[in-house]
């Protein structure tokens, strides 16, 4: 997975796989820890093999905070999270993140990968979304 993630954009540099963070004397693990050099942000990748659960979202949202407390340089933007699961339903997904703050998103991911074009598309809307903006 790690060089598929390679793969799609040459951005992302590999940090370290099930890379540890300590929270409460308790030691958690992230799949997969990115730097993306685009973004000026670490990312965090979540590998689930079956079908998405709301769960992941605050779990996602945990390691997000843990690395921007702890690991994240002063220099650098929020933490960013993506889950890839073999599957989703796009409600519950829409549900799950309606009051999530972080910036996060949630994949389906294929036995065969697609074309690479459109890997690169996706990656890209990904880097120009929009930050959301308080009304204050």
């Amino acid at each position: 997975m790690k060089d598929f993630i390679l793969e799609v954009g040459r951005d992302f540099t590999f940090i370290d796989e099930e890379f540890k963070v300590q929270v409460g004397g308790e030691d958690y693990k992230i799949d997969l820890l990115f730097f993306h050099r685009g973004l000026q942000c670490l990312v965090a990748f979540e590998l689930k093999v079956g079908k998405f659960k709301p769960e992941y979202i605050s779990k996602m949202d945990f390691y997000l905070e843990a690395l921007d407390r702890q690991k994240k340089k002063e220099n650098e933007n929020p933490s960013a999270g993506m889950i890839l699961c073999a599957s989703k339903d796009d409600e519950v997904v829409e549900y799950a993140m309606s009051r999530t703050l972080s910036p996060m998103m949630v994949a389906e991911y294929q036995l065969q990968l697609p074309d690479k074009n459109i890997l690169q598309k996706k990656l890209q809307e990904l880097i120009n979304m929009p930050l959301l903006e308080d009304d204050e």
